[in-house]
């Protein structure tokens, strides 16, 4: 059956802003859905108040609503699109769902003749509703853990005292886990039933036995109107049950999975998709098996949506799940679609896959004074990477290669715990480092059972550690001269950075490289192709292994997927894992630097690891690398393609960090020089050249140890800003008020990072903070928009609300944030982005500091003035263009405000107040016509509130 014709304007509901349990990968999601139903031609209107994404494109959509995804937005776009004929609700995460189920609830949908397509309502009811799923399994036969509803106080004692602890308390309605937990103790109980039921928007919570220690799993399926079900992909969750998938170590394909209980599991998955009612596109089915031979399987839940592990999912195996649903949700079956990657099969199938995959989720605990950093069943994870890999340790090495925490990857850089006592803590207490903790259990001498019967992780997984840990001791006999090439083959399948290999070895990591291209041991680049090559497929989606294969004469070889072409190219440098500080709005730039690249005739290159974004979608840069950014991989992949240059200033820290690596091999950086970015990012020499162009900034001075900020601290009067160099979303930054404060500050600082110079200067007390945002060619210099945040200075910039254009800066002020803007831009050579903060006190603009990159605001300035400053930037980085080529015309009614949005909730009990360094995970946009608004009164009437000095 074909498409259903009479859909012709669809309205999508977006996620909003990004917070921990939903973060950019329902952007991904959205963004795949909305270029499914354009290609049929079909209208779209978006609503999603998120101005950091690519989803929120005005060039992506018909219409874009940068509105509070609330039914008040809902009826008024309704009101306004009369033409609006269906709603698809089910790429927006847990947030699109509850919406649209309030809506259906007052009758919104029937009162416009708006017809819900890729789920029906009572399918909604019916799974996030616990008590009616657990209804609905018991009538299908679907094995469920002993478990009961409560909506009191009183029903949940009750079911507390049949069931006895550990009880896991699980909320209806909520996303990543929120207000669930564990409860070991009779005496946590009440708390946390108490935070379960506030959690649900009905004030409903699932008690059930908890089943720790049982391996946990997840299908990703797709469905069509005619009932035909395909399992696109089994992940399993190296970590057991009792904490959240969204903060396990998962690996694709499942590995300890017995074929026989793999059938069974298909079977129960397909039954419930079937079972739930009227839906049609993807599904998320979660299970737990026993941990015995008998491998019992019991259904957790089912989320009839895209999910976080859609997104995965989409990455793992090169199926694009958003895309296919969306046109099943118009009616097509899967029959007659075909597959996105070969463009020949049909998509009626199920992919295989000749490699691992391994997720790591990426945590920002650092951010959060006071927090409970143990994981559980509520997520705290802020991103996550992934690797891939001809194995499940060459994939994990990628995986944690990809994290940039300063580790090189598993064991070997002498950063692991060797107290006996902490390790056996850390193992009882699962935290964020438990990928690490492993192998120095190991390495400590404990025995694998003794691992296990802590950790309830699978003994298959403990022994693929024990071997790495072997290997290592292996090589540890060896110095590099006498180091057999086998070995050191094998250490590189196994995913060994050479920086890890040279750390055992006691060498430098250009001798391991140096002995490796001696010796013939390079990587080789494999196709993604979602069926084990068993059908060409013409998407360049890549990523590397060592090969040694052996022909029928005995003769071994290795053989390259990835063929380099004639053109010219660009490579663009992703932005890696999300995390607070550097999120989704640099993924937004990275595809505008791709799309610009492509418009230039460049042939354009991603590198990157993120699997929730839209740069590593396999069809938006001509090649895609999804590789750890990680100097080893990109020097490897820049060799093997050559190309004219890379770009690094779109990919926040991340690329820019690579900057100095780029310059020392004799790579060309596209647009501003490596020394150029250092002057900004070295605090001394970045002062230094202020003093010189004569603009006012804070007294300061530098410091590489305790000893020299105390001796600085005599030249300055306290409050101090102390700011570490090349940081990110305010990394370590501190307003500190005496001596023992900034002592103690900066001995913490230099223990976490080594080496670093050390700004230390006044802190403006009462000063207005203001930032501006500019392109230069070298010469000319256009400055896109300049935004003052409501809050003080000394709440870091991404977490103030900000005014664009400024509300309370005079001419005076604004000509000299001009000016010192066009001089700053000009001395640093700038080619491309640059962006500027500055304090204001007393009609004087002092200078915070400058970065001459890509900015977190360069999005939400784009999205409020409607013009697309990164395609003009990558430009101009290409020589393509000089700034004055372009015809600035920027449109704003009034004003757009950015809002910081924090994830606080998933933190009880955590310190609220704001600093110097960035804790917000997300943002919306709001605009108003005049200063007015009741919603600016607001926020002007609190933005000292949370100020921490």
């Amino acid at each position: 059956m074909p498409k259903n014709n009479s859909i012709k304007t669809v309205l999508i509901i977006g996620s909003g802003p990004i917070v921990i349990g939903q973060g950019c990968e329902f952007d991904y999601s959205g963004t795949q859905s909305i270029r499914s139903l354009r290609e049929e031609g079909i209208k779209v209107i978006l609503i999603n108040s998120n101005p950091a994404t690519i989803m929120t494109d005005p060039q992506m959509v018909n219409h874009v609503y940068l509105l509070p995804l609330t039914i008040k937005s809902v009826v008024y776009i309704l009101k306004k699109h009369p033409e609006i004929d269906s709603v698809l609700p089910t790429m927006g995460g847990q947030t699109a769902l509850n919406l649209c189920l309030k809506a259906d609830g007052k009758g919104i949908w029937r009162n416009f003749n708006v017809t819900m397509i890729g789920v029906d309502i009572n399918v909604i009811k019916v799974t996030e509703d616990r008590e009616q799923f657990r209804k609905l399994m018991n009538k299908i036969g679907i094995p469920q853990a002993p478990s009961q509803i409560a909506t009191s106080f009183l029903k949940g004692k009750e079911i507390a005292q049949e069931y006895g602890f550990p009880l896991v308390i699980r909320p209806s309605f909520t996303l990543g886990g929120s207000g669930a937990s564990i409860v070991y103790k009779e005496e946590e109980f009440v708390e946390l039933l108490q935070r379960g039921l506030e959690a649900s928007p009905i004030h409903e919570v699932l008690i059930d036995k908890a089943l720790l220690g049982w391996k946990e799993f997840e299908l990703e399926l797709l469905r069509d109107q005619n009932d035909n079900v395909i399992i696109i992909c089994t992940v399993e969750n190296m970590d057991p049950m009792g904490i959240h998938t969204g903060d396990s170590i998962t690996v694709a394909p499942a590995m300890t999975l017995s074929d026989t209980t793999f059938q069974r599991m298909r079977d129960m998955a397909i039954h419930m998709m079937r079972s739930i009612g009227n839906f049609t596109g993807g599904c998320n089915v979660q299970f737990a098996v026993s941990p015995d031979k008998n491998e019992d399987i019991i259904a957790i839940e089912i989320n009839p949506r895209v999910s976080r592990s859609s997104a995965l999912a989409s990455k793992a195996t090169g199926y694009p799940i958003a895309k296919i649903a969306t046109k099943l949700a118009l009616g097509y079956h899967l029959n007659e679609l075909k597959n996105q990657i070969t463009k020949t099969t049909s998509a009626f199938f199920e992919p295989t896959l000749d490699y691992v995959i391994v997720k790591i989720p990426r945590w920002n605990f650092d951010k959060f004074e006071g927090l409970d950093r143990t994981i559980g069943l509520q997520m705290k994870s802020v991103g996550e990477v992934m690797g891939i890999g001809r194995s499940f340790q060459e994939a994990l090495h990628k995986a944690t290669q990809s994290l940039e925490i300063k580790r090189n990857g598993i064991g070997t850089d002498g950063k692991g715990y060797t107290r006996y006592e902490v390790i056996i803590d850390k193992l009882k207490n699962p935290s964020w480092d438990r990928v690490f903790v492993i192998f120095d259990a190991i390495q400590a001498g404990i025995s694998l059972q003794k691992i296990h019967e802590i950790t309830k992780i699978d003994l298959w997984f403990l022994k693929q550690y024990e071997e790495l840990h072997l290997l290592e001791k292996e090589i540890a006999t060896y110095a590099l001269e006498t180091l057999p090439k086998e070995l050191l083959l094998k250490a590189k399948q196994k995913g060994y950075g050479d920086r890890q290999i040279a750390y055992t070895l006691r060498c430098l990591e250009s001798e391991v490289y140096k002995k490796r291209e001696t010796l013939d041991i390079k990587r080789v680049y494999k196709i993604v192709d979602t069926c084990a090559a068993e059908f060409p497929a013409e998407t360049p989606y890549y990523y590397s292994t060592f090969e040694n294969t052996m022909t029928i004469n005995g003769e071994t070889f290795s053989h390259n997927e990835s063929v380099v072409s004639n053109k010219k190219k660009v490579i663009i440098l992703g932005s890696g894992p999300n995390r607070i500080g550097q999120g989704i709005e640099f993924d937004y730039c990275c595809v505008h630097g791709v799309l610009a690249a492509k418009e230039c005739g460049y042939e354009t290159i991603m590198i990157n690891c993120n699997p929730e974004t839209v740069s590593t979608d396999f069809d938006i840069a001509d090649k895609l690398y999804f590789e750890p950014v990680f100097w080893e991989h990109i020097y490897e992949i820049i060799q093997h393609e050559k190309p004219e240059g890379v770009i690094v200033q779109l990919g926040g820290q991340t690329a820019l960090k690579l900057a100095e690596k780029l310059e020392k091999y004799n790579i060309k950086i596209l647009g501003t020089s490596f020394d150029a970015l250092d002057l900004a990012e070295d605090r001394g020499r970045f002062s230094k050249l202020l003093e010189k162009l004569n603009i006012p900034y804070p007294q300061f001075g530098t410091a590489t140890n305790a000893q020299e900020a105390l001796a600085v601290a005599d030249t300055l009067d306290f409050p101090i800003l102390v700011r570490p160099s090349y940081v990110l979303g305010g990394q370590g930054m501190k307003i500190v008020i005496n001596k023992q404060e900034l002592e103690e500050h900066v001995v913490g600082i230099l223990r976490k990072t080594p080496n670093n110079v050390l700004l230390l200067d006044h802190y403006l007390d009462g000063a207005i903070e203001a930032e501006a945002d500019a392109i230069c060619d070298g010469e000319n210099v256009y400055i896109i928009g300049i935004m003052e945040h409501i809050e003080p200075c000394g709440v870091h910039s991404g977490d103030s609300n900000a005014t664009l254009p400024p509300f309370n800066l005079g001419e005076f002020v604004m000509q000299q944030i001009k000016d010192h803007t066009k001089k700053i831009a000009v001395a640093l050579r700038t080619i491309g982005l640059i962006n500027i903060q500055f304090a204001i006190k007393d009609e004087v603009v002092y200078i915070i500091e400058a970065n001459p990159r890509a900015s977190r605001t360069v999005p939400f300035i784009s999205k409020a003035y409607k013009e697309p400053y990164v395609n003009f930037a990558t430009k101009v980085m290409l020589g393509e263009k000089k700034v004055t080529d372009f015809n600035f015309n920027p449109q704003l009614k009034g004003f757009a405000i950015k809002q910081p949005v924090f994830s606080f909730d998933k933190f009880p009990n955590v310190d609220k107040k704001l600093g110097p360094e960035m804790k917000s995970t997300g943002e919306s946009i709001l605009f108003i016509d005049d200063l007015k608004d009741d919603k600016f009164y607001e926020l002007y009437s609190r933005r000292k509130m949370y100020l921490n000095k």
